[in-house]
């Protein structure tokens, strides 16, 4: 059932994130469905999960970091940063919450933090800021619903997660799929 190739894996997860969405959820939003698909697909890669680095190289792994270095940032930079927040705490509070313990630690910057409440105000933000890109990636209309609809997908990406680790066979126990 575990995909091997780029396109596989993209395959996969829009396969699980349709089901997911319109079957389980009853939303039928195909550019939010896409969206969450393809936020699975980069979030793979453990470096693009943390690709935001501080001016010294270090990579940017808490929301307090990414929030200071947005406020260092103009124009389409700073939208980036923004939907980085955005997608970083959907997918940390979607699809690993069990995670936010450990990032919310007393020792963490993000200790008083609250990631859905970050993650919504991170997307409205990213939505409200033009782009002189031809190439939209993250249209506004659909960062604008991430907001709005921030719960709801966190809820999503759970559902998403129990669907891959049951497998083809419900019959058989959940399988741990890790990201790296």
């Amino acid at each position: 059932m575990y995909p091997t190739t780029p396109v596989r894996l993209r395959n996969f997860f829009a396969g699980i994130a349709e089901y997911t969405f319109q079957a389980r959820l009853g939303v039928a939003d195909p550019p939010l469905v896409d969206y969450i698909s393809d936020l699975l697909v980069r979030f793979v890669r453990n470096d693009t999960v943390n690709r935001l680095r501080s001016p010294q190289g270090r990579p940017l792994m808490e929301i307090a970091e990414m929030l200071w270095e947005a406020q260092q940032r103009v124009g389409s930079a700073r939208r980036e940063v923004h939907r980085h927040i955005g997608d970083f705490t959907l997918f940390w509070s979607g699809l690993y919450p069990e995670s936010l313990r450990e990032k919310k630690s007393p020792d963490k910057k993000d200790h008083l933090l609250d990631y859905c409440a970050q993650g919504k105000r991170a997307y409205l933000i990213a939505s409200t800021i033009e782009t002189d890109s031809q190439e939209v990636v993250a249209p506004a209309d659909v960062l604008e619903r991430l907001s709005h609809r921030f719960e709801m997908c966190a809820y999503a990406l759970r559902e998403i997660r129990a669907e891959w680790e049951r497998g083809d066979d419900s019959d058989t126990p959940p399988r741990p799929f890790l990201i790296n």
